[in-house]
């Protein structure tokens, strides 16, 4: 079994609540409940989806209880569309068990491409019935929205009908929605919301921007596991990959869709290559409902002879992620949006630098030249330039890997749940 599907820790889907939420003991006065409320959650359909909220939230119910709602879009003919776009909505179950919370996952109509400016509405109204429901038997006392459209929208009509106050996380996806009709609604969300938490500044700025009380805004970023990312011996690495030592290796890891990039990292290598003739590039990650890039970018790297050059390791459960990471010489991340990349840190802490266009929190988690590289968004030049000085220059690995355990998921957990403790008393 895929390691990343096994740790979904799938059960049974049931459409009653399990025995766990509906015979749970009524809440503390000190202590919150959070429903925690997310369409990007994993599952054995999508195991690497929304992975990085899974990684915060889980930590944070080690503190608060919690249960996820994850609602899933839906319309009668989406069946039809997997035999063109097999990625597209694939199925779920209704509830399961992961790591020892449950996951409920109503769904809400949304057809492709129509009424998209309905999502936020249409998810409260086909939510609302489980959303009630767990209100009675779980006794939430927070609605804790991830991305402010549609869930965080949907969250503060659901948080007045249920009268339950809302924390929406932003982390990226409102940077371009914030450039569209959805907009207004984002305002709304935001200005609703009891508390607003923001996983870099640059998020805190757009959501002042979009009229947010900035006295109820709180940066909290993502954190790294080091005890799950951490270097591995290069040679170890390497040997465990087939690579050569003396090559030199460059690593993207993310979804196979065009906002990461990776295009822009093929048709750079055949100037590379001149100057690197055994240069590797290892791309980490699969197609998902984003997209795949995965045959388009093997067109590209083709058509610039540079196929042998290139390679796609597929998606790679995250325990196993450091070997690759610490086979690499730096990684790269020409990115068009981000709110916080979590694999920076992930790089860091496995001793590998980061070159990064400077789009959302990449600046602030790259904050100093003995970490890396920061590059404009777009500059072909600029990347070049970056690569080939990143992969000729001496690094200090231990500054990295201390770099990357000064800011671990403790610690901003802690702070996170002090934070909703606060909201929620």
């Amino acid at each position: 079994m895929n390691p990343s599907i096994e740790a979904c820790s799938t059960k049974a889907a049931s459409g009653d609540a399990p025995p766990s939420v509906q015979k749970d003991a009524l809440p503390s006065a000190e202590q919150p409940r959070l429903a925690v409320f997310t369409t990007l959650f994993p599952h054995a359909g999508e195991p690497t989806a929304g992975l990085f909220v899974r990684e915060r939230m889980f930590r944070v119910g080690q503190k608060i209880p919690l249960v996820v709602v994850a609602p899933r879009p839906w319309f009668p003919a989406q069946r039809l569309i997997r035999f063109w776009w097999p990625h597209y909505r694939p199925p779920a179950p209704k509830w399961e068990m992961q790591q020892g919370f449950d996951v409920y996952r109503p769904r809400f109509l949304a057809v492709p491409g129509l009424f998209r400016g309905l999502d936020g509405l249409l998810m409260a109204l086909g939510c609302y019935p489980a959303m009630r429901r767990l209100k009675r038997q779980f006794r939430y006392s927070i609605i804790d929205a991830h991305f402010a459209y549609p869930e965080g929208y949907a969250a503060t009509l659901l948080g007045r009908w249920l009268q339950t106050p809302v924390s929406i996380t932003l982390r990226g996806t409102e940077v371009p929605m914030s450039r569209t009709s959805r907009r207004k609604p984002i305002c709304v969300a935001l200005q609703q919301a009891s508390r607003v938490f923001a996983v870099s500044n640059s998020l805190r700025e757009l959501a002042v921007d979009l009229g947010a009380d900035v006295f109820k805004i709180a940066v909290v970023a993502n954190g790294v596991d080091t005890e799950k990312f951490q270097p591995v011996p290069r040679h170890e690495a390497r040997q465990a990959l087939g690579i050569d030592n003396d090559a030199k290796v460059l690593i993207t890891v993310g979804g196979l869709t065009e906002r990461k990039g990776f295009h822009r990292v093929i048709e750079l290598l055949p100037r590379l290559r001149e100057l690197f003739p055994n240069i590797m590039y290892l791309i980490v990650g699969g197609g998902s409902a984003a997209g795949d890039w995965r045959e388009r970018l093997q067109q590209i790297a083709y058509d610039l002879n540079v196929e042998g050059h290139v390679r796609f390791l597929g998606t790679i459960a995250p325990e196993k992620l450091k070997v690759p990471l610490s086979a690499a010489d730096v990684f790269v991340l020409p990115t068009t949006n981000e709110g916080w990349a979590n694999v920076i840190l992930e790089s860091m802490a496995c001793a590998t630098p980061v070159v990064a266009t400077d789009v959302g929190g990449n600046r602030e988690i790259v904050s100093s030249a003995a970490l890396g590289f920061i590059v404009p968004f777009g500059n072909t030049e600029s990347l070049y330039r970056a690569l080939v000085d990143a992969l000729t220059r001496d690094w200090d690995a231990r500054l990295m890997v201390d770099y990357a355990r000064a800011n671990t998921w403790d610690k901003r957990v802690k702070v996170l749940v002090s934070e909703l403790h606060e909201m929620g008393t």
